[in-house]
């Protein structure tokens, strides 16, 4: 079984790092960002999401732990966000490492989410995924997300001309 648990601070230095890493990585591989200061931005785009690390108001960071073997698989932030009068939740950050995907645990901790965003009083979870995984697309679709929007991007050259 997969369950979220509060992530503690001593974990949190090292989820930053990699945080930001994925981050960068992820928006040059979509080609929105330059692989030149992409980890710079990644940096300030984090530290001005979580001002105060994990005790930033309405935002919530877990880890996922697998209950059989007491490890811990991943990781799962989102915030409570106001927009247009409405609460919701807002996936910022889904991780799970390497040697425990395709083992179930992404399924389970959005499940674990749902009640957790239930718990709150809120009605919705939104998310943003990058085109090039379709992998956790397919696990979004099956778990009920729908498309809200597509981004599309048309690169003219090295500078934008």
């Amino acid at each position: 079984m997969t369950t979220l648990l509060p992530m503690p601070p001593s974990a949190f230095a090292r989820y930053r790092e990699g945080a930001i890493q994925g981050y960068a990585d992820d928006n040059v591989a979509a080609g929105r960002w330059p692989a030149e200061g992409a980890l710079q931005r990644s940096s300030e785009d984090f530290d001005e999401s979580l001002p105060l690390g994990l005790g930033t108001p309405d935002n919530h960071l877990y880890q996922i732990i697998d209950e059989a073997t007491g490890t811990v698989v991943g990781v799962l932030w989102f915030a409570v966000v106001v927009k247009n009068g409405l609460k919701s939740a807002f996936v910022y950050d889904v991780e799970v490492h390497c040697p425990h995907q395709r083992q179930g645990h992404g399924r389970a901790a959005f499940q674990a989410l749902e009640a957790l965003v239930a718990s709150l009083g809120l009605s919705s979870i939104g998310l943003h995924v990058f085109g090039h995984n379709p992998g956790a697309q397919a696990l979004y679709a099956s778990l009920g997300y729908g498309v809200t929007g597509i981004n599309m991007r048309k690169q003219l050259g090295p500078t934008g001309r």
